[in-house]
């Protein structure tokens, strides 16, 4: 309870309607779409919904979501990245949650469409060259695939703070 009062008066830029990267900064950072997931805040909850727009928004290229602005944050790594595609599929995610199906399928069918001959997702996506970046195949960009895939199914969302019941 203390954690989680803290993150909200320190970690949330009311201004904006957005929570941020760290304390006090303005920075965003991809993993904030995970809010809803992992039961911090509910997923219809106005500040959850304010981030996932202001994400929408503010952290994009091409509508896909970039883990956080190169130019924000002190990585301690030279030059640009590409799109982490993991991030976008938490989009998916978090947008289904909240109850914005036809967003989320949109951009999880978009996604579908940057799979390579074979179907595989390397770990990042160039769209100014429109092609994969990185390790491929990359798991941590096909985990979020099938996760997103099973909730768009099942048609309703999964939290990972309760368990799977079958």
């Amino acid at each position: 309870d203390t954690i989680h009062a803290d993150v909200l008066t320190h970690g949330y830029d009311a201004d904006r309607n957005t929570f941020t990267q760290s304390y006090d900064a303005p920075a965003l950072d991809a993993s904030l779409l995970m809010i809803p997931r992992v039961g911090f805040l509910p997923p219809t909850d106005p500040r959850v919904l304010g981030t996932i727009t202001t994400i929408q928004t503010g952290l994009t290229e091409d509508g896909f979501v970039k883990r956080y602005q190169t130019t924000d944050s002190d990585d301690g790594l030279p030059g640009t990245e590409g799109i982490f595609l993991a991030c976008s599929f938490w989009l998916v995610d978090a947008l289904h949650l909240a109850g914005k199906q036809t967003q989320a399928t949109e951009l999880f069918e978009r996604l579908l469409t940057l799979r390579n001959d074979v179907g595989l997702l390397s770990e990042e996506w160039d769209p100014t060259a429109n092609r994969q970046l990185g390790n491929t195949p990359q798991a941590f960009s096909h985990f979020p695939l099938i996760t997103s895939a099973l909730q768009l199914h099942a048609g309703k969302g999964h939290h990972s703070h309760h368990p799977i019941h079958r």
